[in-house]
């Protein structure tokens, strides 16, 4: 199946010729803490693409981290959504609620022979990038060195075994060249591009205690979700590289990608969700209105 720019629907390439599918969007945030401006605009930015298409629009909840997750976060996602207007499609999809899912994921990837277990500390990493004198840089910061990687299985197979804590990393070099070709993928605003699966190195894709990462579970959770356009900020366009990579080698759906700018402060700093006075709750019990946060946000569809 191949996909191509097209403006507000996905157009699929089948051998019977073209058809015009509608767009399916979704806005994925962490109930960690409460949403904040630049969150209202990711909503309204997803379900406008979805809206203006006669689409749907999904929620999807990214709460794999137990420590940080809290009820009453969720409760406030679907409240300040509501009261800004939003509608979706239930049931929300929560990743705790979806381990499995993962996991048969990390198990495909296994068999393919591209992951191995990485028992070094972050401080052992970066005493040995200091050692190494220079790394390869991403967009996350210099690239793992790759200890682990040529450790003998048997070995690595004794840690793991004896409970010795670990992260499954990616073999980006061995994963890139089971795709055979290049990788490309259509962002709406920037047009086809290349896909350089290396721009992170050797990521982590799961750790002992956490079945999934960031990038293993977003690309498992939009082809099970059947998300056709991926719409978020323009901070996650690198990670669409590694992205279209684990699509290949999970023989997933290709869907289209648009990022969109990002919600500053007035001294130019992304908001975070620590800066509560920012957070939709806060503005709301100051009187702000839905309308004054579109405003507030420069938001048009």
């Amino acid at each position: 199946m191949r996909f191509t720019a097209t403006s507000g629907r996905a157009r699929v390439c089948q051998p019977s010729g073209w058809f015009i599918m509608s767009v399916v969007t979704r806005f994925a945030p962490s109930p960690t803490g409460w949403l904040h401006l630049g969150h209202a605009f990711a909503a309204l930015f997803a379900h406008a693409q979805a809206a203006r298409a006669g689409g749907r629009f999904l929620i999807r909840l990214e709460d794999i981290d137990p420590t940080r997750v809290r009820p009453e976060y969720e409760s406030a996602i679907y409240d300040d959504l509501a009261w800004l207007g939003l509608t979706w499609e239930t049931p929300v999809r929560r990743q705790s609620e979806h381990f499995d899912d993962y996991r048969r994921a990390l198990a495909k990837l296994s068999a393919l022979g591209v992951l191995y277990p990485c028992f070094c500390t972050r401080k052992e990493i970066q005493d040995e990038i200091a050692r190494a004198g220079q790394a390869p840089h991403g967009p996350d910061g210099p690239h793992y060195p790759g200890t682990c990687r040529g450790r003998p299985a048997a070995e690595a197979a004794d840690r793991v075994a004896g409970g010795q804590p670990y992260a499954l990393r990616l073999d980006v070099t061995k994963a890139a060249s089971l795709a055979g070709h290049a990788l490309h993928w259509a962002d709406l605003d920037r047009g086809m591009q290349k896909a350089d699966p290396a721009v992170f190195g050797d990521v982590v894709l799961a750790r002992k205690e956490t079945p999934a990462s960031y990038h293993l579970a977003v690309v498992v959770d939009d082809a099970i979700q059947g998300i056709t356009l991926v719409t978020r900020g323009e901070d996650l366009f690198e990670a669409t590289h590694l992205h279209r990579l684990l699509q290949e080698l999970l023989r997933l759906p290709v869907p289209q990608w648009r990022h969109h700018r990002l919600i500053s402060d007035e001294a130019g700093r992304r908001l975070a969700k620590r800066d509560d006075a920012r957070s939709l709750r806060a503005l709301r019990e100051l009187g702000w209105t839905p309308e004054r946060v579109r405003e507030a946000v420069g938001f048009s569809t």
